[in-house]
């Protein structure tokens, strides 16, 4: 049995204990296909007679981090800066960006920046800079809305979140009895040649968001990007979400230059509510098509999960501020960026890395939150050599606006 198998038999086993506790539960949830509408300002905009909004959320943290007893001190930083507009600009017609600013102006990023024409609530046309619905995270990453301050390995390494694509395609929700069904469905440029054409050594997805995907594709070759949510609303959301393509620059002015080589990302996400858990996470697969001259480096198969576990442990006042929560949270996080065996030895090619992260948050409301993370961290390299390990410790706030 692999190591993919028995984490699949893992999870299997871990929820079939759960089946009992699913008519105990009935808090609604929203859906994931939805999240980029569901922030605070657009929601204040639907209650009012505006026609445009304008919101953002500002997240910042401290962190200190020492690997194998060394370490470069305590630093501040300064996050993220987001700005979003969303606007109903005709019947059935609206329009939502995000701009994001990067460590102070480090990095200036569209995230997003696309029009919804409603057909039906089953079948809307959606064109623009889009999220690719891979797994949960990429389409719901606001700092606001998580209990962790770093994002989950596997939704940046091998999920290279946050991926922005220009795009066009479909969605829509479809009821199905008191459960609704969604689906999503794209075409976008893809990610390019710095999957493997890159200084990282190494098989690297996130490599591969190339600055000029927003004004052209480098092959010619479109890449397909979907995901199918099933919202049980006594439970919460289940999915499945896939994104595939050509990513090498194979062709160049007619003459064909390279072999075309294809990616493709797999992955299931959930985001459950148990009696008083959230229970929340993503399991993805990516298959590379790799050239043989790179070596054993390079893999043709990465795979990981996260899960986190949340617990409220105290929900009242505090000092002046009404509604807040106290919420205990632990992360557990497994990467693996090279699966397989060396072919002149057999024995396993490892380059993984394996993270426990306990914390605690004060929510004030929905829209505000100070989290306090611990990270502890194993990390070996592509020969196996013994654990380097890291801890961390995180301070840090997030809030719309």
């Amino acid at each position: 049995m692999t190591r993919i198998d028995k984490f699949i038999l893992f999870v299997v086993l871990l929820f079939l204990p759960m089946a009992e506790l699913l008519a105990q539960n009935d808090s609604l949830q929203t859906t994931n296909k939805e999240a980029i509408f569901n922030r605070p300002f657009v929601l204040q905009n639907q209650l009012g007679t505006a026609s445009t909004a304008i919101g953002g959320y500002i997240e910042g943290n401290t962190n200190y981090f020492s690997t194998e007893g060394i370490s470069d001190g305590f630093s501040m930083e300064l996050r993220l800066f987001t700005i979003f507009i969303y606007a109903s600009v005709g019947d059935f017609i609206r329009f939502i960006s995000e701009l994001e600013f990067k460590h102070g102006t480090e990095e200036i990023d569209m995230e997003t920046a696309l029009l919804d024409f409603e057909i039906d609530p089953a079948l809307v046309f959606r064109a623009g800079i889009l999220l690719p619905p891979i797994g949960y995270f990429n389409q719901n990453h606001d700092g606001p809305k998580w209990e962790f301050i770093d994002r989950p390995l596997i939704s940046t390494t091998i999920i290279p979140t946050t991926l922005a694509e220009v795009g066009f395609g479909f969605h829509g929700d479809l009821s199905l009895a008191s459960n609704l069904f969604t689906y999503e469905i794209y075409l976008v440029n893809g990610l390019q040649d710095g999957v493997v054409d890159n200084t990282i050594g190494r098989t690297d997805l996130p490599s591969g968001k190339a600055d000029r995907r927003f004004k052209e594709d480098n092959n010619g070759s479109p890449t397909l990007t979907g995901r199918i949510g099933y919202n049980i609303f006594s439970l919460g959301e289940l999915g499945v979400s896939f994104y595939g393509g050509r990513y090498n620059t194979y062709k160049q002015d007619g003459l064909v230059v390279d072999e075309k080589r294809s990616l493709q990302i797999m992955a299931l996400d959930y985001n459950l509510k148990i009696k008083k858990f959230t229970i929340l996470g993503e399991w993805a697969m990516a298959n590379i098509d790799v050239p043989a001259s790179l070596g054993p480096a390079f893999g043709d198969k990465q795979w990981g999960m996260h899960t986190d576990l949340i617990y409220p442990v105290r929900k009242g006042s505090i000092w002046r501020w009404q509604n807040t929560t106290i919420n205990t949270s632990i992360r557990f996080e497994y990467v693996d960026y090279n699966v397989g065996t060396f072919a002149e030895t057999g024995e396993n090619r490892y380059d993984q890395i394996v993270s426990v992260m306990p914390g605690i948050g004060l929510r004030f409301g929905t829209n505000t939150v100070l989290k306090a993370n611990f990270r502890y961290q194993w990390e070996r390299d592509l020969l196996g050599n013994p654990n380097i390990r890291t801890l961390g410790y995180q301070f840090g706030f997030a809030s719309y606006f």
